[in-house]
């Protein structure tokens, strides 16, 4: 399902926006939903990355925890 957007835009940014559109024979929509499409897709791989890198530190980490000398309430002591 698509949805409407209505956005404000410079005239002049709007002209040569528009101009692009013509020149990839999409239209402005078209531009915008692809460089929508793009920014995601980018955003979702550098979050994956992110996600792979951490995993990789955890996995090959030599650290190790103490026991646990402490409740909950010390930690949420005023």
């Amino acid at each position: 399902m698509t949805k409407n957007v209505t956005m404000a835009i410079d005239e002049d940014l709007l002209k040569k926006a528009r101009k692009i559109a013509v020149d990839k024979n999409t239209t402005l929509s078209g531009l915008f939903r692809n460089y929508l499409n793009e920014m995601v897709e980018q955003e979702e791989k550098n979050k994956n990355a992110i996600i792979a890198e951490l995993q990789n530190l955890y996995d090959h980490s030599n650290a190790e925890t103490g026991e646990i000398t402490w409740c909950r309430d010390d930690l949420h002591e005023r």
